[in-house]
């Protein structure tokens, strides 16, 4: 299982050797999560930056892009993860960028990781204790392997789409074509299907349970269990998308690829054909 609950963290944390715990509370558009981190986070928890220490630079490679091997190491020491010990990731609430760190840390070669069911919300929400300031974790030794979990470049993503299923993570609007708040076409890769992120969790921010995630999975056109199939996700940046592959895994997915560019990284390519409108 991908995620744990406070109950269980809570438990952890009292042990002799707890997780490593990292909070990247991040909002798409800012402000950055740190202040909120320094105000009040699970006690020990150290933060990491989801723009500028887990992604690369902004570019042509969409917004949030695969990190640097070395910075990518240096920050996931910094922040205490240590070759086969257990993390634990939370965000605010709706687990999309802790599912990006998630992914990311598979990615990496490091598979001990769970995301917080419900995010910092749920913690205090179940009056556990917060601290403020900064941790000092325990300095780490991670070895970043990249390459780890399957990934899809641009034109593997339309391969997907015309052969297979790739879920757009997006909310419809933006699918559909009617309007773009972040990037600068609307629209989205011909053959995709809609599925937006927020039919994956309930109003509290918790994935919805493996039975529900199936059910959600197939009207989409997914085929689980052994009639599974290829099946590939993307968003605006690859940020959501990775909570779309932590919902197809905890459904029975595991090599679900990711389109980390994503929509960002499409668009950046005016001879990429965009389609809008319904079942195009």
């Amino acid at each position: 299982m991908a995620l744990i609950d406070v109950p269980t963290l809570a438990r952890r944390l009292a042990d002799a050797d707890p997780p490593t715990v990292i909070d990247v509370r991040w909002r798409l558009g800012g402000p950055p999560g740190r202040a909120d981190y320094l105000g009040g986070h699970i006690p020990g928890a150290a933060f990491l930056d989801l723009d500028t220490q887990l992604c690369g630079p902004p570019g042509a490679g969409g917004r949030h892009p695969l990190p640097d091997t070395e910075a990518l190491q240096a920050a996931l020491r910094g922040a205490g993860v240590r070759t086969d010990h257990p993390v634990v990731a939370y965000d605010h609430r709706d687990g999309q960028a802790a599912a990006r760190l998630w992914w990311t840390l598979r990615w990496a070669g490091h598979a001990g990781v769970t995301v917080l069911d419900g995010g910092f919300a749920a913690w205090v929400g179940d009056d556990r204790p917060i601290e403020p300031g900064e941790a000092v974790p325990r300095p780490g030794d991670i070895l970043v392997h990249p390459g780890q979990l399957p990934v899809v470049d641009a034109e593997g993503a339309a391969e997907l789409a015309r052969t297979a299923v790739l879920l757009d993570a997006r909310v419809a609007p933006r699918y559909l074509g009617e309007s773009e708040p972040v990037d600068p076409v609307a629209g989205h890769i011909p053959g995709a299907v809609n599925l937006p992120a927020a039919r994956l969790t309930g109003a509290d921010g918790r994935l919805r349970s493996p039975a529900e995630l199936r059910a959600a999975f197939a009207e989409a056109g997914v085929l689980t269990g052994e009639r599974a199939g290829a099946v590939g996700a993307y968003c605006g940046s690859g940020v959501t998308a990775a909570n779309t592959v932590l919902a197809l895994h905890e459904a029975g997915i595991d090599d679900a690829l990711l389109y980390v560019g994503s929509w960002s990284h499409w668009v950046a390519d005016p001879s990429r054909p965009v389609a809008t409108g319904a079942n195009t």
